[in-house]
């Protein structure tokens, strides 16, 4: 039976992150974040951490995906960005210099 809770709860919070990446719409986003901090809850639950459940559901999928709402309406999802204009002319440059020399510190770490 915990087997089964433990996926069960592995699942949502999968299915929700990968909602919250993949989703063009930021409400939509932030209700598949409140789908992944609910499977956090059940994983809680499955490990006898009942007030971290609590906490998890009251004060994360409560308050503060409430505040992400109301940023969100408050700067209005109307409006569309045009995503082939670079707003920061090398940005994604510098995040993939940046992102490999992560990965080789890590390495190195790891293999150190």
């Amino acid at each position: 039976m915990e087997t089964a809770v433990f996926v069960a709860g592995a699942l949502v919070c999968l299915l929700g992150a990968f909602g919250l990446v993949t989703s063009e719409n930021p409400v939509h986003a932030a209700l598949s974040l409140v789908g992944t901090l609910i499977g956090i809850a059940v994983l809680f639950i499955a490990q006898d951490a009942e007030f971290l459940a609590a906490v998890q559901i009251i004060v994360y999928a409560g308050a503060i995906v409430v505040v992400f709402l109301f940023v969100i309406m408050l700067i209005g999802v109307e409006t569309s960005e045009d995503l082939r204009v670079e707003p920061l002319a090398g940005q994604r440059a510098a995040a993939v210099v940046a992102s490999l020399v992560l990965a080789v510190g890590l390495v190195g770490v790891f293999l150190l």
